[in-house]
């Protein structure tokens, strides 16, 4: 049976988890908390990173390489770019994109550096599983492109060029950095994100509000789908 992480980026992100969960053992490691557990008799580890992709890119390798899990979740919220996407609203990465990663310069697209990808996939079965859990909740799920970076967006300028440049319908600030690690481990990975704002002019007022709710959406998912994870 797999041991799977479940990552999130801030504290108000894994809490839903931490509150369902059973077998709770604290781990203090590399300036960071971990928690193992278990769900439905599924072995499961979770941990939020802080903000941001370096951060992100640290507590997915120790998860992976410390803690051995095999498939590693995220759950979070994102801003949407997408006008179809409202608050609340469930979507899938099938790809993660950095779209503060620039060196054009030497004649590169944006997001792309030599032996990198500008886009990576994320893995189809555990999408699956995905849209299956969906089907049975009852629930809308959208797929597509998420942008990361190291910035909240709060600019419709900034936005609309991340939807142009990099076809993407949400973004965020850990996801590709993610991506980067499972794949470079080739660990199967999903990242499921639930809107908290628009990216735009508003969106800090919105993500305050909005957060906590739409981190609790996608937490109580995430569970569905550990249980029904092989």
């Amino acid at each position: 049976m797999s041991k799977i992480a479940i990552m999130g980026a801030m504290p108000e992100e894994i809490e839903p988890l931490l509150a369902k969960v059973e077998n709770i053992k604290k781990i203090e490691y590399a300036k960071n908390i971990y928690y193992e557990a278990t769900y439905k008799g599924k072995e499961i580890v979770i941990a939020y990173s802080k903000i941001g992709k370096v951060f992100a890119s640290l507590t997915a390798t120790i998860l992976l390489e410390k803690f051995k899990c095999e498939k590693l979740l995220f759950s979070g919220v994102a801003g949407a770019i997408n006008p179809d996407l409202n608050i609340g609203d469930l979507i899938i990465a099938d790809g993660l994109s950095q779209h503060d990663l620039d060196i054009v310069a030497f004649g590169h697209p944006y997001g792309y550096v030599p032996e990198g990808e500008v886009c990576i996939s994320t893995d189809v079965t555990l999408r699956t599983i995905a849209k299956e859990v969906a089907k049975r909740r009852g629930l809308t799920l959208r797929e597509g492109v998420i942008a990361t970076g190291d910035q909240f967006v709060a600019n419709s300028e900034r936005k609309e060029w991340i939807s142009k440049t990099f076809k993407a319908d949400a973004l965020e600030m850990e996801g590709a950095s993610v991506a980067v690690v499972c794949d470079a481990l080739n660990v199967p990975f999903f990242i499921l994100r639930a809107i908290s704002d628009t990216a735009n002019d508003d969106a800090g007022v919105d993500f305050d509000e909005f957060m906590v709710g739409s981190a609790k959406i996608s937490a109580n998912f995430i569970l569905d789908m550990v249980e029904s994870i092989e």
